[in-house]
């Protein structure tokens, strides 16, 4: 699919789980609990080791059933070693131009991430799809709102402090998405091997996602 139908699939999603965890061994598992529970759209971060091999093992066996990128993504010679890998967008921390760039170059999808309305301009400008707001904690439901003001064209994802008690409200703020880790990827499941505690977790955000999106 085109970078354009990939960012629709992660705004209709409305999720994107952040999966990190100390052990690549059990993820892939993860990665297909989570499409189990509606979460089809999940980034590998770079902190996983072996994270390469846990994003090809994933797109081996899970093909198109889920939207698969890579986070903690720093520099482009990472995005582009995860791009081969099978990664269709990247997620980072920071702005950096020349990731943005080498997303361009081979049509994934961009999203860096910004904190200050500067940053958040400046990433915008250089031609993110979705522009992570992080830490969001920090922050809150009320900085989006007042983003949306002067800047109505930038979609926004919290990534940072986003549960099921706060999810409601960055999405009634102006989020286009949310970005959830350890809410949703739950370390002491991951680590149980209990992958029904995640695809609950993951049916249980993305019916939060839909009774904001029914009104």
């Amino acid at each position: 699919m085109s970078r354009e139908q990939n960012l629709q699939r992660v705004i209709d999603c409305g999720i994107v789980a952040v999966v990190r965890f100390s052990d690549p061994a059990p993820l892939v598992r993860v990665v297909e609990a989570l499409a189990a529970g509606g979460v089809t759209v999940a980034e590998v971060t770079f902190t996983v080791p072996d994270a390469l091999d846990v994003i090809r093992a994933a797109k081996r066996q899970l093909g198109d059933r889920v939207l698969l990128g890579a986070g903690t993504v720093l520099d482009p010679e990472t995005a582009r070693a995860a791009f081969l890998a099978g990664a269709e967008f990247v997620v980072a921390p920071t702005v950096n131009p020349d990731v943005i760039r080498m997303c361009r170059r081979y049509d994934k999808l961009a999203m860096p991430g910004a904190f200050t309305p500067t940053e958040v301009l400046t990433a915008w400008d250089a031609g993110a799809d979705i522009v992570k707001v992080f830490p969001a904690e920090v922050v809150g439901p009320a900085f989006f709102k007042a983003l949306r003001g002067p800047l109505p064209q930038v979609k926004l994802m919290p990534t940072g402090g986003v549960d099921l008690s706060t999810a409601g409200e960055f999405l009634r703020a102006g989020a286009v998405c949310l970005g959830v880790g350890g809410q949703l990827v739950d370390p002491k499941a991951v680590a149980a091997g209990d992958f029904a505690r995640i695809t609950e977790l993951a049916r249980q955000y993305t019916d939060t996602v839909k009774r904001h999106r029914a009104g």
